[in-house]
């Protein structure tokens, strides 16, 4: 087809289920293209000479080459391209915010919508897992070296994948009982199906990267006691579980959640499906989440999931400002979430039992940009107001686990205590140890963890295979 042709196909809407009925379940939103959308969407693409959306991938994928197999109905093939530099495609389908990346800088996006890369890769990688499709690549001889990788999350399984495909020997060391990180206990359900990641895990079991869970680093061994006991390198992708609170009074009152904390409780320990997982968790009538940021998102359309009457969402700034992807927000709309835009808690107020009843806030008007470019906002005298709610769930920030530091004194940190790298290699102060992720960017998103993660896994196999550092 011409180019001209192509780009007056519109871009093809994904299949998904209606808001009145998601709003009561868990099952994922999105429905997934079917192999005639795919193809369609797929046609958008005009094969530009210089295609911008490849520099605008984090780990590169070949866009237009797996965007023309989809086109040709070659499904399977198209997977298999994508793998070659990503290896968690159905994750990535489902999470990365390609309207930030790929599809941003998409050539066609000059004049029309960008064409749907992230719901491709989707479309490819459930397409080849569930017509069972998947194969093992050709694993080399071992090549006599170890490589521990601490936390399991797309840092570190990216990590693990690309050096297993070198012939290297790698063990991940998992705090928790679930492999997947983030993803396990971040991301919920309904947004990234549990069985996705456990999918994609499988897939590096299968190719003989080896999983430890229950394993706390910095308590169970040291980093210098895994280098001493027969690994030569080690990456840290530890990422940032540490919550920020508010420092506000009343954060101490029952009901008054971190959103890493009630995340965790529904998504890796299934308290949503209470009491058939004997997870607690207060549930609540009135919901308030403070933050606007996709963590908050996921934080709110799961506590309309359990919530039956009311969900804010406070956030100090403007919806302009809302670091939350479009697609989440839009999907929270739908679901009924309310905003209180312009707004910020200034104390949670309980009963004599100690139980949150209601958060005392300020409206806030935007003043002169602050260093991250954004308009400040400014707390708006005698505006102060408050919400009923008995449950509050803050989502304004992680920072990086102090453990692996406090226990390495030779890793040199930022004052925020997240780890410094050289950005061109993943390296850190201390030989043989290198790390990725949010515990060196802080919170940040999966498809940039899984590039510091390839950018890692190639020095790793510099230094293993040269010894040079």
């Amino acid at each position: 087809m011409d180019p001209k042709e192509r780009m007056k196909i519109p871009r093809q809407p994904m299949p998904e289920q209606d808001p009145k009925e998601r709003v009561s379940n868990f099952y994922e939103v999105p429905h997934g293209y079917t192999p005639e959308l795919a193809m369609e969407e797929a046609k958008r693409c005009i094969q530009c000479k210089k295609p911008l959306c490849v520099a605008g991938c984090p780990v590169n994928i070949d866009i237009p080459w797996f965007i023309r197999l989809v086109a040709e109905g070659k499904f399977v093939e198209a997977a298999r391209k994508i793998k070659e530099t990503n290896g968690l495609p159905a994750v990535c389908g489902r999470v990365c915010p390609q309207e930030d990346q790929c599809e941003k800088v998409c050539v066609i996006a000059k004049k029309v919508e960008p064409v749907a890369i992230g719901r491709l890769e989707r479309f490819v990688a459930d397409y080849e897992r569930e017509h069972d499709e998947v194969t093992i690549p050709d694993i080399p001889p071992w090549t006599g070296k170890k490589v521990a990788i601490i936390g399991s999350g797309p840092a570190g399984l990216t990590v693990a994948g690309d050096l297993v495909k070198k012939g290297h020997r790698v063990t991940i060391f998992e705090a928790l009982h679930k492999p997947g990180g983030v993803l396990v206990y971040g991301i919920p359900e309904f947004r990234l199906p549990k069985k996705i990641v456990e999918a994609e895990v499988d897939y590096l079991r299968r190719m003989g990267v080896e999983i430890e869970c229950n394993a706390v680093i910095g308590k169970l061994e040291t980093v210098d006691e895994l280098l001493s006991n027969g690994y030569d390198a080690v990456f840290i992708g530890t990422g940032a579980g540490l919550p920020y609170f508010m420092n506000i009074p009343g954060e101490n009152l029952v009901g008054v959640y971190s959103a890493n904390e009630f995340l965790t409780r529904i998504n890796l320990m299934r308290a949503y499906l209470f009491p058939e997982y004997d997870t607690p968790v207060l549930k609540g009538k009135r919901v308030v989440v403070v933050g606007g940021g996709n963590t908050a998102m996921d934080a709110a359309r799961t506590a309309i999931r359990l919530c039956p009457e009311e969900v804010k969402i406070v956030y100090r700034r403007s919806r302009e400002e809302m670091p939350a992807r479009i697609e989440e927000i839009h999907h929270g709309e739908e679901e009924g979430i309310k905003f209180e835009l312009l707004t910020n808690p200034l104390r949670f107020i309980g009963d004599e039992e100690g139980r949150l009843r209601a958060a005392e806030c300020i409206r806030m008007e935007l003043g002169e940009p602050d260093e991250s470019g954004r308009r400040r906002p400014v707390p708006m005298k005698g505006s102060e107001f408050t919400i009923d709610c008995d449950v509050a769930i803050i989502a304004i920030g992680n920072g990086p686990n102090p453990l692996i530091p406090h226990t390495t004194p030779e890793l040199k940190l930022t004052k925020w205590g997240n780890i410094v790298v050289d950005q061109e290699t993943g390296r850190t102060s201390k030989k043989g140890v290198f790390a990725g992720g949010d515990i060196v960017r802080g919170g940040s998103t999966v498809i940039l963890a899984m590039g510091d993660g390839r950018t890692a896994a190639n020095s790793i196999h510099e230094y293993l295979t040269t010894g040079k550092w």
